[in-house]
């Protein structure tokens, strides 16, 4: 037991000491990056479901209700890689990532409560951009780049507890942190030097959810799962700094005057998020289920984040529709019958709205389609897993010079179980 305590603190630690590059899409330049889905592997593979899934074997990152149900002491990570496809009304580029999404574990407390904790990306940045402006005559008169890196992460630790036969309650504390840095070059023609806009800003919070699940059987063989998971009002603060300085390109960006110097500080206030789930299935054999998530339109504050004059945000829903199936999940003759097939759809309006000119109020709304699928691979005779899945979708559009970006995600994670406390039996 201490041996593998030792494990999972030193793989905590380990990864907490270095930072990722998680991001490649120009819409992470917005606020403090792009939201991350924090979903399990399995989850997003049934197109991010699970508020009312239960789960004795495998973790779900959606409901702290689900705790609950654990059986098993359960150790889960998983390493996600993003491919992006991205065009405009002139160009085509392509950008790839690849990094951990997740690292958790889960014990049950007895028979009917279960905790857990773990370290997931919350938001990433990660773009590098290049803007040419050119005269009637088509020569090239200015070059923007835009570049950006870091993101937060969360800390997490969740607790499940069933109050009665069917009916489970959790509740869980978030800590967020991390960085973020942003910049642009400015650069002329026929002028020496350049100028350079960066912004560094340090960002921590605490956040709280809480939710419920109950199941209930409607037939001898197929129950009804029913969950909701609260995401509470919660404030993030910044700590920023900000520059603008000359520098000679030429000379490898030697900086020269400072033109601007200054600290202060921002506040992303996130309202209420409420997520609502229900499904049927038959235990350990098939669930279908769908999701729906609604959230009042986030407000973003401070000098850093007042100076976008190309973003504004609205309402954020989304509708997610999945399942799996296991044709036999204690099959001792056909390994294929073990197997966990999944797949799922998601309709997601992400909140985020960009008016690409900067003039009036001609914003668009960022909205996210994606089709997933996967499989649940046993590994040996055990009850853990290896965890594959693929999800395909589009994101923007290509009108009003804005960016269409399509996605393929590729996701692997490994499942673990095992008995830490076990009675000692006597023969």
């Amino acid at each position: 037991m201490i041996k593998k305590i030792i494990v999972i603190i030193t793989l905590f630690v380990s990864v907490a000491s270095f930072a990722q590059k998680n991001n490649a899409s120009a819409y992470s330049f917005f606020g403090i990056g792009d939201k991350n889905n924090s979903n399990t592997v399995e989850q997003n593979s049934m197109g991010g479901i699970g508020v009312s899934l239960q789960d004795q074997f495998r973790l779900n990152l959606s409901n702290p209700a689900s705790l609950s149900s654990l059986k098993f002491t359960t150790y889960t990570l998983a390493i996600e890689n993003k491919n992006i496809w991205a065009e405009d009304s002139q160009d085509k580029q392509r950008g790839a990532s690849t990094y951990l999404s997740y690292l958790a574990m889960g014990v049950p407390l007895g028979t009917h409560a279960g905790l857990s904790f773990g370290l997931l990306p919350n938001t990433s940045v990660g773009y590098s951009l290049v803007a040419n402006s050119y005269d009637s005559s088509d020569e090239l008169t200015e070059v923007s780049l835009y570049n950006g890196e870091g993101g937060t992460n969360k800390v997490f630790l969740g607790f499940g507890l069933q109050v009665f036969k069917g009916f489970s309650v959790g509740l869980q504390g978030n800590y967020i942190f991390g960085k973020v840095e942003n910049n642009i070059t400015n650069q002329l023609k026929d002028v020496a030097l350049a100028t350079k806009y960066e912004t560094f800003s340090r960002i921590n919070g605490f956040a709280i959810n809480t939710g419920f699940q109950y199941k209930a059987k409607i037939s001898e063989k197929i129950n009804l799962h029913l969950g909701a998971n609260f995401e509470l009002e919660s404030d993030v603060d910044s700590d920023d700094e900000e520059y603008i300085y000359s520098l000679s390109v030429a000379s490898g960006e030697i900086p020269r005057d400072t033109l601007l110097s200054s600290t202060g500080t921002s506040v992303l206030k996130a309202p209420l998020k409420t997520s609502l789930g229900i499904g049927f299935g038959k235990e350990n054999i098939w669930y279908a289920g769908i999701d729906y998530s609604f959230q009042d339109a986030i407000e973003l504050s401070g000098n850093v984040y007042s100076n976008y004059s190309k973003v504004a945000y609205d309402d954020y829903s989304k509708i997610s529709i999945g399942g799996f199936y296991t044709p036999k999940f204690t099959s001792i003759t056909s390994y294929w019958e073990r197997v966990t097939y999944r797949a799922g759809v998601k309709f997601e309006k992400s909140g985020l709205m960009v008016n690409s000119s900067g003039v009036g109020n001609d914003f668009t709304a960022i909205d996210d389609f994606g089709i997933s699928f996967g499989v649940g691979l046993p590994v040996s005779n055990q009850l853990s897993n290896l965890n594959v899945g693929f999800e395909f979708g589009k994101r923007g559009e290509i009108n009003k010079g804005l960016v269409q970006e399509n996605y393929i995600n590729f996701r692997l994670s490994f499942s673990l179980n095992d008995k830490w406390f076990k009675k000692r039996e006597i023969f």
